[in-house]
């Protein structure tokens, strides 16, 4: 199953696939390496392929120990890959899928890696354009930090960028992962290295609550919350941390930190944080929100991310259940009339678990229920009423008693 890549790499097996390529263990001079070969459309794209190359200096100086490093671009024939440095263990989406949501410590400590590794591209003048889990990986060969949470380390730096280019996109469409797209990104505005803040700090959210702040449903509906909804506040955490968060998803550009601010922040925070359990919090799961009951909760997985395990697939399988989280999905621009439709009531919010949503289906249906139930206690007081009255009316002074209450409000139901 080995190929050769180029005249010096070697890919042995592969680590996983994704919307731009595949990741493969590979061997170069120097020992073991990832290596990222795109797709066959990708490397036919001569615009493509030219514009990696001009990138290719940017990308090979981007020293930082809280970023994959990339090694080499290979530009063979008909195929162009990244060489990148080999990290072993797992993702972050990964480790949210085993595990929900983490510790207030441990999340803090990987969105400051992630922030570390940002202020470093953006002095570069590289901005990451598709920050979120599948592209934050944990290192567990090193040792551990604040909250038990491994190294993390950010990659597929200018990935969206070459992907996104005026030859293989309409101007009115946009490429990203919807979840964590910023607003101004959603309005049709070029990516400023704000829009990677709003993107680490949904990210950040995400690790507190479990879910995204505008996440769910279609796409369509999710890039609409991004410009048009509040975000909810999270219950639990300091409010310091909360006012930090809010900023950084704030729908103006200019109102969000720097990355250097950010990790600034966010390292000054964690001894605020450090023993906090993960957050009580629940959401109204997205079939609830369609009129189905939800069934039982899955149990979790047993957590084995502390571990050493395989090579990290720096790019995510795929295969997964929620399609819009698959990098570089690309979407059309919603229209001013779209956008000003808003989507409220949609959008997952954090309550007290056991707590139905406002504006879910089941929420609507209680709500009826009681309505109907004051209706039928009000018509047997009614009904009660009037039989009072026609029996005194009727009544010569004898022992008597009341008839039954009318069909119409019957005494039960």
């Amino acid at each position: 199953m080995a190929r050769k890549i180029g005249s010096r790499y070697t890919a042995h097996q592969i680590l996983g696939r994704g919307s731009a390529g595949t990741v493969w263990l590979g061997t170069g001079p120097e020992g073991d390496v990832a290596v990222k070969l795109l797709r066959e459309d990708l490397a036919a794209d001569q615009d493509l392929v030219e514009r990696f190359v001009q990138e290719r200096s940017a990308l090979l100086c981007l020293d930082h120990p809280r970023v994959v490093g990339v090694r080499d671009l290979v530009v063979d024939g008909s195929e162009l890959a990244l060489v990148m440095d080999l990290v072993r263990g797992t993702d972050l989406r990964t480790r949210l899928e085993h595990e929900r949501r983490l510790a207030p410590q441990a999340a803090v400590a990987i969105a400051a890696d992630v922030a570390d590794a940002l202020a470093a591209a953006h002095a570069a003048g590289i901005v990451h354009r598709d920050v979120k889990p599948e592209n934050v990986l944990l290192d567990a060969l090193a040792p551990t930090g604040p909250g038990g949470a491994p190294p993390a380390l950010l990659t597929d730096f200018g990935v969206a960028k070459l992907i996104d280019s005026p030859s293989r996109t309409r101007a009115t469409s946009i490429i990203g992962t919807p979840d964590y797209l910023a607003p101004e990104i959603v309005e049709g505005l070029p990516p400023r290295a704000s829009v990677d803040i709003y993107a680490l700090a949904t990210v950040l959210y995400e690790l507190l609550a479990g879910f995204t702040p505008f996440g769910g449903g279609h796409p369509g509906a999710v890039l609409r919350r991004h410009v048009t909804e509040s975000v909810a506040p999270l219950p639990g955490i300091p409010d310091e941390l909360w006012q930090l968060i809010h900023q950084c998803l704030a729908k103006a550009p200019a109102s969000r930190l720097r990355a250097a601010e950010l990790a600034a922040r966010l390292h000054e925070l964690l001894p605020a944080v450090a023993g906090l359990p993960p957050l009580d919090i629940d959401e109204q799961p997205d079939a609830a929100a369609a009129g189905e009951d939800p069934g039982p909760a899955a149990p979790a997985a047993p957590s084995s991310h502390e571990s050493a395990g395989p090579a990290v697939p720096l790019v995510h399988s795929g295969a997964g259940p929620d399609a819009n989280r698959d990098t570089h999905t690309s979407m059309r621009v919603p229209g001013a009339d779209e956008l000003a439709g808003g989507a409220h009531g949609t959008a997952r919010t954090p309550r007290t678990a056991g707590e139905r949503r406002a504006g879910s289906a089941r929420h609507h249906r209680e709500a009826e229920r009681r309505r109907r139930i004051k209706i039928v206690a009000a018509g047997v007081g009614v009904g009660v009423v009037v039989a009072v009255g026609g029996w005194l009316a009727t009544s010569d002074g004898e022992t008597g008693s009341l008839p039954r209450p009318s069909a119409e409000y019957p005494a039960g139901r």
